[in-house]
């Protein structure tokens, strides 16, 4: 029995070229969606062993759809597929144990490799330079934003002042700072003063 693979994408085309490219490659292609919604409750009902998701899709994202299969305990694995370049986009990834992304400018073999290391048990990211990370790797913690980091984001985004995010976290305000210096330390954003807020507002999915 072949390995069963589900694919989503709001874009007809796209999805049709997916599905003819994985069919050639002898993959079984079990099920198609084109939206957040109608993917989860067709990995909750086929239980693939892989899901091949478009990260901005209607009714939920492709993120969405990964942290639900993950909090229901479902077997498939996940790769995205998406034109996102967003440093914490690849971050968010590697916390929520994506298996992988790669552009969808794909060569073919990158996207069979994909597959290949994450049905193997690795991650594997294809943007920004080709990575490929074993089961055992471990990632540097310094190279991710943490999730106290991403809350402060969040609320960076909702315009929520140094005072208020220290207020609403019950912490120093001190502390909302260091936070937010880190932030833009690791997102390499300029010293503008307002470069986090922009940051934060236009990558509101990214960071809820």
């Amino acid at each position: 029995m072949g390995i069963s693979i589900l694919i989503a994408d709001d874009h007809p085309l796209f999805l049709r070229g997916i599905m003819t490219f994985l069919n050639e490659h002898n993959f079984k292609v079990v099920g198609e969606a084109t939206d957040g919604g109608e993917a989860l409750d067709l990995i909750s009902e086929l239980r693939p062993d892989l899901a091949i998701l478009d990260y901005e899709m209607p009714v939920k994202s492709g993120l969405e759809v990964a942290r639900q299969i993950k909090a229901a305990k479902l077997p498939t694995k996940v790769i995205f597929l998406t034109f996102h370049k967003d440093p914490l986009f690849l971050q968010l990834a590697k916390i929520e144990h994506v298996g992988g992304f790669i552009s969808k400018e794909f060569e073919p073999a990158d996207l069979l490799k994909c597959i290949e290391v994450v049905l193997g048990g690795g991650q594997y990211f294809g943007i920004g330079g080709d990575q490929v990370l074993s089961q055992e790797d471990k990632f540097e913690k310094g190279d991710l934003l943490t999730r106290s980091e991403i809350k402060i984001a969040k609320y960076v985004a909702e315009g929520l002042t140094t005072k208020e995010i220290a207020d609403t976290l019950s912490i120093a305000e001190r502390t909302v700072d260091k936070h937010r210096s880190n932030i833009i330390k690791k997102l390499s954003l300029d010293k503008r003063p307002n470069a986090l807020l922009i940051w934060a507002q236009k990558n509101k999915e990214l960071i809820s």
